[in-house]
């Protein structure tokens, strides 16, 4: 189960909890633990690309419409 619906502390910034689910995968990936890769290169090769789209899709909301 995601982080996000578990008892976890209060983060003031928008989409606190997919950030932090998203910031575990990287951290926590194959790619950074026994390759010894940097979490950037990771995600250029495409690991935990659901969790990335979730996010970029979170903070997309929070734009405004009406600003445009």
């Amino acid at each position: 189960m995601p982080k996000y619906y578990e008892d976890k502390e209060e983060d003031g910034r928008a989409c606190s909890g997919v950030r932090e689910d998203f910031k575990a995968c990287l951290l926590q990936h194959d790619c950074v633990m026994k390759e010894g890769k940097k979490p950037s290169e990771c995600l250029k090769e495409g690991h935990c690309k659901g969790l990335q789209v979730a996010f970029f899709e979170c903070k997309r909301s929070m734009v405004s419409t009406s600003a445009v």
